[in-house]
Parts: structure tokens; C-alpha cells; sequence
């Protein structure tokens, strides 16, 4: 098997950025929703959700999840041993919510994410936004916006690295003919 990386520069993802604040933009105009809050996942989510935030220029501050107790695949994976402290510095009752995540592909990580921000209260509604969404779903979740949606096969990978500045990592694996 080979494997081969590809990489999508800064300048690559920040104009991502721009093409998924321009999309958000429109989706907020849509709804009639002028003052949401924003919420990025720990760690990659929270990179993008700081440069979505700053560039929506949003009046409330970032709030941040870590879902590490809320995964239901620690059989999997094991338990998380940088467990980061969430924090929501609003009430998310009745607000506007933009869920931000670097990649969707299961969508697990988004269920517990909502299963989190539903202990703190009751939202008006909730909105994905993704830089990368992968095949692979396990559970009926769909972004609102995403920045890009590589065709890659189940055994590839694709990583953002960063925080600053933002890059992704696309390692594709080759099955050599035998």
C-alpha cells in the first residue's frame, strides 16, 4: 500500500474561510438571524470558529466544547487525557447557535456536541458549520455550510493543522496491485 500527502496551504484554507463567512453571511440573512453565538469543538473547530468569529465579527464572545465525556466510542478510542474545559460565556437559551467542527464525517463528535450544549439550555435553533465534510456518516447529521467536500475513500485521512497558521493534511492511501 502506498500513501500519498497532499496539503492545502494557508492561503488555500483562509480562502476557505472567506467562501464559508460569505455562505454564513447569506444562511444568517435567510434565517432573519442577526445575533447568533458562536461555538467551536475542541481543537480544530475552535481554530476555525476563531476566524469565522472574528471575521462575522460577532458581538458575543466564542464559546468552546470539549465533548471528550460526551463521545459514546471510548471502547474505540479510549479516554481523551487532554480533557479541556468547555465554556460558554452566554446563555444558550433561546439564541442562535453556530456549531463550528473542522471535519464531519460520522457525525459522532456533532451528536455529542449537541448532547453538551443541551445540558447548558435550550436553543432557538442550531447551525453546522464545517470546513471539511467526508463520507463516512453513521448518524443523520448535515452542515449548513461547509468549505470543502474531498472525495476520499474510508481508509484516508484528512487532518487540520495549525493553529496559525491553518493548513490541511489529505493522506490518501494507494492499494498497490498485488
Amino acid at each position: 500500500m502506498n500513501t500519498s500527502i497532499n496539503y492545502k496551504s494557508a492561503t488555500e484554507v483562509d480562502d476557505l474561510i472567506k467562501q464559508m463567512v460569505d455562505k454564513l453571511k447569506n444562511h444568517l440573512a435567510k434565517r432573519h438571524i442577526d445575533n447568533p453565538i458562536m461555538i467551536g469543538i475542541h481543537t480544530g473547530g475552535v481554530w476555525l470558529a476563531e476566524r469565522l468569529h472574528q471575521q462575522l465579527q460577532l458581538k458575543d464572545p466564542l464559546g468552546t466544547l470539549d465533548i471528550a465525556f460526551y463521545r459514546d466510542d471510548f471502547t474505540r478510542i479510549g479516554m481523551n487525557p487532554q480533557v479541556r474545559p468547555s465554556h460558554l460565556p452566554v446563555t444558550v437559551d433561546d439564541r442562535h447557535i453556530i456549531l463550528v467542527d473542522d471535519v464531519l464525517q460520522t457525525g459522532r463528535t456533532i451528536r455529542a456536541a449537541l448532547n453538551e450544549i443541551f445540558d447548558y439550555g435550550r436553543p432557538a435553533s442550531v447551525m453546522l458549520a464545517t470546513l471539511v465534510e467526508r463520507s463516512g456518516r453513521e448518524l443523520p447529521i448535515e452542515p449548513d455550510v461547509v468549505g470543502i467536500c474531498p472525495d476520499l475513500a474510508p481508509e484516508n485521512h484528512i487532518t487540520l493543522t495549525g493553529p496559525d497558521p491553518l493548513g490541511l493534511i489529505i493522506k490518501e492511501s494507494k492499494h498497490s496491485p498485488s
